[in-house]
Parts: C-alpha cells; structure tokens; sequence
C-alpha cells in the first residue's frame, strides 16, 4: 500500500495536469463546428467494430452523465451525423452509429484536436514517458471500474 501523503500529491498532480491540458484544448478546439461532448461522443463511435455501439455502452465510455448522452445523441441524430435504430438482438437497446457526415466532420475536427494535443502534451514527454504514462493511467482507471480485481503490477 503506497503513503497516503505521497497518493493525495500525486492525485493532486494528476488533477492539476489534466484540468489544465484540457483548458488549453479547450480554448484551442473548433467548438464552433461541435463541442468537445459531441466530439467525444462521435470519438467513442468512430472507434467501435463497424462504426456503431449499443447506446448503453456510449454510456459507460464518454464523459457525461447518462440523461446528458441521450439528448446528445437526439441532437447529433438531428444534425445527420448519427442515426438510431432498435437492437436487434434486444429489444431494449439502442444502436448508435455515426453517419458518414459524421464521421467526415469528425476526421476533420479530430485532425486538428491532434495537433492540439501534440502541442500540449507531446513537447514534455518523450514517447517512453508517454507510453509510461498511459499505462499508469490505465491502471488508475481499471483499478476504479473494475474494484473487485486486483490491480496488475508491471
């Protein structure tokens, strides 16, 4: 078990870190075009198996909460660059897949995003920090979503 000193300054690093990368991307990213809820939105869509997912699985990957996903998604349906239909294989769900207007202004915003991060994040990492550091921060995060397993050490 690690300090408790030393963990609550290094989850104050983190914190600290991320809030203000994500207000330089912020301040830099075309929200004009799209927000960062609906790039993200779009980002998690993009990434799936054949451009679609089960809306419950939308859920459990972008960073807003569950009633703020649907309205999104009612919006991006609204703009041509998702569409809805009933899954098949349950009768519940939905799937969501992104249009290919979608999926062209996400390409398009996501080319410039990168670039964004790579000004932000890239200069004060090499690549073996980086790929230190998302190994780090997927830990953290597998160690919250999936508590009842054992974090894996190195």
């Amino acid at each position: 078990m690690a300090d408790r000193a030393i963990t609550v300054a290094a989850w104050e690093s983190l914190f600290r870190a991320q809030v203000t990368i994500m207000r330089a991307l912020a301040a830099e990213f075309p929200s004009e075009i799209i927000s960062l809820n609906e790039y993200d939105v779009l980002f998690n869509i993009a990434r799936a198996p054949g451009r679609k997912l089960r809306l419950k699985e939308l859920n459990r990957n972008v960073l807003i909460t569950q009633p703020s996903v649907s309205r999104l998604v009612d919006r991006l349906v609204a703009r041509g660059l998702v569409a809805k239909r009933h899954d098949p294989d349950d009768g519940r769900g939905t799937i969501v897949g992104i249009t290919a207007e979608g999926f062209e202004l996400y390409r398009r915003v996501a080319l410039q995003h990168v670039e964004a991060i790579e000004r932000h994040v890239g200069h004060a990492l090499d690549d073996a920090e980086l790929q230190q550091l998302t190994e780090l921060c997927d830990r953290l995060r597998h160690s919250v979503a999936e508590p009842h397993e054992p974090v894996r050490r190195a």
